[in-house]
């Protein structure tokens, strides 16, 4: 997987903005939401350009619309890690989201701190699953 830029800068933005105030999280909360919006965008187009390059079957088996027992072991086995890979990044994501509006509940600078880590690690997870669906992808 290439880097994507709007994740790129997004991961700086949040970077930076561990070291900022309060009035500065106040008055730049909608960019660093905008920054995080087009970030999850764009791995999630990514993601969708992926999964239409597998097989219909793999497709059907990933829904759970196919039967995965009739797949080769070892792609059962790789289908299984990219499903995993991808609810452990959906979680991180939730989580951040859950951070970050607790943070803005509360007007708390190290929640924001906080929440701008996890949605970091977020993205990396997720950068994480789709190189795993590519590698299943590219094992035609």
């Amino acid at each position: 997987m290439h880097k994507l830029p709007p994740v790129e800068q997004a991961k700086e933005l949040m970077s930076e903005a561990q070291d900022w105030g309060v009035w500065r999280w106040l008055l730049d909360k909608g960019k660093v939401r905008a920054a995080a919006d087009e970030a999850n965008d764009s791995l999630a187009e990514a993601e969708k350009q992926v999964k239409a390059a597998w097989s219909e079957e793999l497709r059907k088996a990933y829904r759970g619309n196919g039967r995965m027992r009739d797949l080769d072991p070892e792609w059962k086995l790789a289908l299984e890690k990219v499903r995993e890979a991808d609810e452990a990044a959906e979680t991180a994501h939730l989580d951040a989201e859950a951070t970050f509006a607790e943070a803005e509940r509360r007007l708390s600078t190290s929640m924001a701190r906080e929440g701008a880590q996890k949605a970091i690690a977020s993205w990396e997870l997720r950068e994480k699953a789709i190189r795993r669906a590519e590698a299943l992808a590219r094992k035609k």
